[in-house]
């Protein structure tokens, strides 16, 4: 057995105040993957700061052109705010097939976000929109955020506070699930911004973690229709294979979820 000890902050400033004072401290966000590695003894953290219930942390808000989610606001709350199903609608609907609803009202933006898991949804939308993530010390763009599996830009004690999304001229999101863990085996979030510039990024697929789709980008940049990418064929070099889908799939697959998201998108 070993000794944790659990504290609610009660203000960002607090949480990280508490974080400097453990020798081996963690972030609890929804607790999704943290609780359960700690439960298999893989992570033995001396303190542990939870940070659900931080009021400044907690709500979606739409402001003109930005769309604003705030850390600590769960998956539930994404997909069922009415302003962002009226603004941003693919977001609201990636957010509603996250897992099962179990992990929609317990799991939270900010700690898929600073976990970074190869196949979780948000990364998409945060690269394919090209998201701004804000934290106690710092904005970073989706660009420089992502690190590669499991790593992100964020430093040690750094904490994620919002998101901030432009609003997109349209905007579709598709994955192919695992039938068990509800993960994107692959997804695809296609975005056209008001400027007319296309973005595609992809989950679930790279070895890497998220990934921007070049091909798939330029010919929706010519003409955005699903018909478009008919003839496009997705390198598979970089790619994950594995028991559930060999690289070559998950290329297939990359082309399919981003016509099916096309689509979606209108």
């Amino acid at each position: 057995m070993y000794e944790t000890h659990y504290h609610r902050a009660s203000s960002v400033e607090d949480a990280a105040a508490l974080f400097a004072k453990g020798s081996d401290a963690k972030f609890l966000a929804g607790g999704q993957t943290l609780l359960p590695v700690m439960k298999q003894r893989l992570a033995a953290p001396t303190d542990v700061v939870d940070l659900a219930k931080i009021p400044a942390m907690i709500g979606v808000e739409v402001s003109g052109d930005t769309v604003t989610i705030k850390a600590a606001t769960t998956h539930y709350d994404v997909a069922t705010n009415t302003a962002l199903q009226k603004t941003l609608p693919a977001l609201a609907h990636l957010a509603g097939m996250i897992g099962d609803p179990a992990v929609r009202y317990r799991g939270t933006i900010g700690g898929s976000l600073a976990n970074n898991d190869p196949a979780a949804d948000y990364p998409a939308a945060v690269l394919a929109l090209n998201a701004t993530v804000k934290t106690n010390k710092r904005s970073i763009s989706a660009e420089d955020f992502f690190k590669g599996l499991f790593t992100t830009a964020l430093e040690d004690g750094e904490i994620i506070t919002a998101v901030s999304f432009p609003v997109p001229a349209k905007a579709g999101y598709a994955k192919f699930r695992h039938p068990a863990s509800r993960f994107a085996l692959t997804g695809v979030f296609v975005a056209k911004s008001k400027s007319g510039d296309v973005r595609v990024a992809a989950t679930g697929a790279s070895q890497n973690g998220v990934m921007r789709v070049p091909s798939i980008e330029q010919a929706l940049k010519a003409n955005w229709s699903a018909s478009a990418l008919d003839g496009i064929k997705v390198s598979a070099d970089g790619l994950m294979s594995d028991i559930h889908g060999a690289a070559d799939y998950r290329a297939n697959l990359i082309k399919v979820m981003a016509q099916r998201a096309v689509t979606e998108a209108g």
